[in-house]
């Protein structure tokens, strides 16, 4: 009899899970946190991504991060002018990353001596929030233009973050968005997390983010999101990952 969807995703997720939970193990002990960043496209993740890493150059820590896209090597450019090694991960259509393509990286491209690995996931809050990466903490952004309901519409992304990032907080007011709805919407899919709000533009917030960063790998205690990564609804075949 032929497997239901459903349980080839379970299937896909178990084994995601599996090579996740060793890659965590192993990285680990080689001293290396890694940091699986989620947000819808142009939520200005990447730019600020870029603002993080500069302050991290700036004070001689060891840095790396990976972008993930469909296509194009865009973010790898921008992000590299910060100064930290970085490296473009193409998913050939596939719309989330899994452990097993960042496994694939760390062990061929991960510079010696790295100690805060950043991965800025593909641009997508449905699939990449099902998908454990091994990751020490996981940062959900969003910005202030795309609404306040947003944790309801993607309650497993924001459910599962260890920490929410609202982004853009300059365009608050003109936007219109009301901080109070948008506190209270993630209180209810992820009760006690934290809300940092930041502006890569003008900078504000990256040093706080980088601040609770670089807390998580230095051991300090993670905030426990009431949801795991879970499956959706439908499965992709597994392409070739440049």
């Amino acid at each position: 009899m032929c497997e239901s969807v459903d349980e080839v995703g379970r299937a896909v997720l178990a084994r995601n899970d599996g090579l996740a939970a060793h890659l965590r193990e192993e990285l680990t002990g080689r001293g290396v946190s890694v940091v699986n960043l989620l947000s819808s496209p142009g939520s200005g993740k990447t730019e600020l991504l870029g603002r993080v890493l500069a302050r991290a150059v700036e004070r001689g820590l060891p840095v790396a991060a990976l972008t993930a896209d469909l296509a194009t090597e865009n973010d790898a450019r921008r992000l590299a002018r910060s100064g930290a090694p970085v490296k473009q991960l193409l998913t050939d259509g596939l719309c989330h990353l899994e452990a097993r393509q960042l496994r694939g990286h760390v062990e061929s491209w991960l510079p010696e001596g790295t100690s805060l690995l950043f991965v800025e996931n593909v641009g997508n809050l449905v699939c990449p929030a099902s998908y454990d990466l091994g990751e020490s903490l996981r940062i959900v952004l969003m910005a202030v233009t795309e609404g306040e309901d947003k944790p309801l519409k993607y309650p497993t992304a924001f459910g599962s973050a260890h920490l929410v990032v609202l982004t853009k907080s300059d365009l608050a007011e003109p936007a219109g968005f009301d901080a109070a709805a948008f506190e209270e919407h993630v209180r209810r899919v992820n009760p006690g997390v934290e809300v940092l709000r930041s502006c890569a533009r003008t900078g504000d917030g990256v040093d706080t983010l980088l601040e609770r960063v670089l807390a998580v790998r230095d051991g300090a205690p993670v905030h426990s999101p009431p949801l795991a990564p879970r499956p959706h609804s439908h499965t992709h075949a597994a392409g070739p990952v440049a």
